[in-house]
Order: structure tokens, then C-alpha cells, then sequence
């Protein structure tokens, strides 16, 4: 096979991979890298930044509003998170930089209080602050949220 077949071949699967979900050029680079030498995934991943279909801080804003839309988490396990998929901590830290814990942390909480509408106070709150100590959030904010729910659904 011809160095431009291997080439063709090598773009091809970094094009599946990012069509499948959107992905860090370090997430592309390493999976490219088990199939082919590391030279060609590099060269396979320049070709796609320049072709702006791969780009670290796209992929970690992206990734951010995902999490605060479907499953939300505080801003420093966000940044954890997109930091431990190969994008620069810098990068992860602008993606971030306008996340709200107070209001993430209540719609995280606000979903889950639902399951505890029939337990004690000290239950609901060693239940809320676990999943929301789970979720990053930190102490002040979970206590805060905590209270919050309480008062509005047993207020």
C-alpha cells in the first residue's frame, strides 16, 4: 500500500471517529495510533485542524454545555474531566471560565431531591450532599442547595 493510501485510510477512520462523537485531538491521535505509526496519526491530525474539523477548545466548550445540559457537575470536575481527554488545562479552564456551580448544582439537585420527597430532613440532607459532593460541587454550595430545595418543596 502506497504511503497516500495509508494516509487516505488513516484521515478515513479520524473522520469516523470524530463523526461518531466530537473528540479532543489527543483522543483522535491515540486511536489513530493503534492502527497506524504515530507520525502518520500526527500528520492525519494536523489535516484535520487545518481542515477545522478537529479543534481542543470547540470540543471542550461543547463538552461543558453537554454536561451542564444533561448530566451537570461542577466547574472544577468539568475542567477534570475535559482535561483528562488530552486538551490543555488552560483550554479546559476558558471552557468552563462562565459556569455557574449555585444554579448547576440546582438543577442537579432539583432532579434528584424527587426521589427523597418522602424521607426526614437529616436524610435528605446526607443523600442531596452525597450525590452533590459526587458531582464536584463544594461544601458551601451543596449546603446552600440543600437548603434551597428543602424550603421550597417542604417550605
Amino acid at each position: 500500500m502506497s504511503e497516500r493510501d495509508r494516509f487516505a485510510n488513516a484521515r478515513s477512520f479520524g473522520l469516523r471517529l470524530i463523526v461518531y462523537r466530537p473528540r479532543s485531538e489527543a483522543e483522535v491521535k491515540e486511536r489513530i495510533s493503534r492502527r497506524f505509526d504515530s507520525a502518520l496519526a500526527h500528520q492525519v491530525v494536523e489535516s484535520l485542524r487545518q481542515a477545522a474539523l478537529l479543534d481542543d477548545s470547540k470540543f471542550a466548550r461543547r463538552w461543558a454545555e453537554s454536561r451542564l445540559d444533561h448530566n451537570p457537575r461542577s466547574a472544577s470536575a468539568i475542567r477534570r474531566e475535559i482535561a483528562a481527554r488530552g486538551v490543555e488545562a488552560s483550554v479546559a479552564a476558558d471552557a468552563v471560565r462562565d459556569v455557574d456551580d449555585e444554579e448547576s448544582a440546582y438543577r442537579a439537585a432539583s432532579k434528584h431531591a424527587g426521589r427523597l420527597s418522602k424521607v426526614d430532613l437529616p436524610t435528605f440532607r446526607r443523600r442531596l450532599w452525597a450525590y452533590l459532593s459526587r458531582r464536584g460541587y463544594p461544601s458551601s454550595v451543596a449546603r446552600s442547595t440543600i437548603d434551597r430545595i428543602w424550603n421550597e418543596t417542604r417550605g
